[in-house]
């Protein structure tokens, strides 16, 4: 039945009428049949306005042979839970019933995804809202609650962590977000293509600034028919690789401080803000902000700058690399990292994970070879995968993939092509629908973007790799000490400002 969806290419962009408007039944029959047959969950957006949406559309991912395909159906006033079948749709789910109002039954935990204040409700009932998470209980001896947040101690963002124990064992991790939301979704609809638009991108993740703002400006340009050039491309994923590169390093750090291990926690603490650094020789700031515009980019790298930059990431590497041998030959470490936060390739394709937390399983699975755009048409990176699915397994795979992202950078510093770097971008198309897939460092972004009869933007869905591995940090957890539970999250590092949105 999968035959009437309309298949695309990643930023291949597809009128909405020639997107077949299917019953509810077959529509949730279709979704079935593609995920029973491998596929995974994109994104589920409600075409409209919140609770005024009035149409639901399905965007189905089949990696192996890099298609999209898309479905829409009316919007229903009681949506059946698929959840029980296919676990990687429950937030899909769960955000289509807080948006849009319509119930949803036969969830196991029909909770709301963000706890969003809609306007609808009076002021001291929004404070109410917020916060309000029912959590699961247990009794029995031994059986007892940890609450860990909202508020945490640093500069972490906020997000609420209930463990149920028995003892020292966790029996089961609820997480409950929200505290984050922006209303940045909101703010997309209904507009025009202006620079405001990128500066929400830029500002959706601090962290992920570039993989949002290319996601955002591919739409754009698949929608208007926008080339841009091979320079601008490469300089893009030049761009893209250091944030990957520069985060990497980060976690590495980080998981080595929280099993006490200070030579390569010191050694990455810095080393990171090094490769930020030399983002900021690119483009005048350290996360990226401006790099990636509509239509190319807006820095260029002239030959001195790329032999200065490739000598700065030549000589952090060979920092990095001490740093990472010393942490795989402390056997006290890999006591902490390995069979910690496990999960099996299984559990990783049920739950829909992304990004090196599946690649860790075993999953070959990476955007930049699945659905490849841009640079990534024309130069190849190995996808790198590990079998282990621990702690372990999520540092060697990041470990793995910093080799692979310095080499691909080096690389096109040596060889830029010749050309402009930026392209002009037409209005956009009315009644048009893309989807632009980009590979963040956390893993595959997914932006949806619907036009109206003006050409102006009347849908605006993003779904960051968070999304998709939330539920994998809960079932890793489980069975685990509670002491364990600071690694586990680290070698997840999932953000809460792009889950809230």
């Amino acid at each position: 039945m999968i035959d009437v969806a309309v298949v695309v290419r990643n930023t291949e962009p597809v009128a909405l009428q020639d997107i077949p408007r299917l019953s509810f039944d077959v529509f949730q029959e279709i979704i079935a049949d593609a995920l029973s047959s491998g596929m995974y969950m994109a994104a589920l957006p409600a075409v409209g306005n919140g609770r005024q949406a009035r149409e639901i559309v399905a965007v189905l991912r089949h990696d192996q042979p890099g298609r999209l395909y898309l479905l829409r159906t009316g919007k229903p006033e009681e949506w059946p839970s698929m959840t029980g079948r296919f676990p990687q749709i429950a937030p899909f789910e769960r955000e289509l019933a807080e948006e849009t109002g319509l119930q949803l039954s036969g969830h196991p935990r029909s909770v709301p995804l963000r706890y969003l204040p809609h306007d609808d409700l009076e002021e001291d009932e929004k404070n109410r809202y917020i916060g309000s998470h029912d959590f699961l209980k247990a009794s029995g001896e031994e059986m007892h609650e940890v609450a860990v947040g909202p508020v945490h101690a640093g500069i972490i963002e906020p997000g609420h962590f209930r463990f149920l124990c028995h003892g020292e064992t966790i029996f089961h991790l609820e997480i409950s977000l929200g505290y984050q939301h922006r209303g940045i979704e909101t703010a997309l609809r209904n507009r025009l293509p202006d620079r405001r638009l990128i500066l929400l991108m830029e500002t959706l993740a601090g962290d992920t600034s570039i993989g949002h703002t290319l996601a955002c400006c591919q739409a754009l340009e698949g929608l208007t028919g926008c080339l841009v050039s091979r320079r601008a491309m490469d300089i893009r994923a030049i761009a893209l690789e250091l944030e990957r590169v520069a985060n990497h390093v980060g976690d590495l750090g980080a998981m080595a401080m929280d099993v006490g291990y200070a030579p390569t926690a010191s050694f990455c603490g810095r080393l990171r803000g090094a490769f930020l650094n030399i983002t900021a020789m690119l483009c005048g700031n350290r996360y990226g902000r401006g790099v990636v515009v509509p239509g190319g980019a807006a820095c260029d790298v002239d030959q001195e700058l790329a032999a200065t930059m490739a000598g700065r990431i030549r000589q952090h590497f060979s920092d990095v690399t001490e740093a990472a041998n010393l942490l795989w030959n402390s056997p006290s470490v890999l006591a902490r990292f390995e069979e910690t936060g496990s999960l099996s390739r299984n559990q990783a394709e049920e739950l829909g994970l992304v990004g090196p937390a599946a690649r860790a399983c075993g999953l070959e699975i990476d955007t930049r070879m699945d659905f490849p755009t841009g640079a990534y048409l024309y130069y190849r990176l190995p996808t790198s995968v590990w079998f282990t699915g621990d702690v372990q397994g999520r540092a060697f795979v990041r470990w793995l993939e910093i080799k692979r992202s310095v080499a691909f950078i080096l690389a096109r510093l040596q060889s830029l092509p010749q050309g402009t770097i930026q392209q002009e971008v037409r209005q956009l198309p009315a009644e048009h629908l893309v989807v632009s897939l980009v590979e963040g460092w956390r893993g595959a972004i997914c932006h949806v973007v619907l036009t109206g009869t003006a050409g102006d933007i009347t849908t605006y869905k993003v779904v960051d790799p968070s999304v998709h591995n939330w539920p994998g940090l809960a079932l890793a957890v489980r069975g685990e000490g509670i002491m364990d539970f600071p690694i586990c999250n680290k070698s997840f590092n999932l953000s809460y400002c792009g889950h809230d949105l």
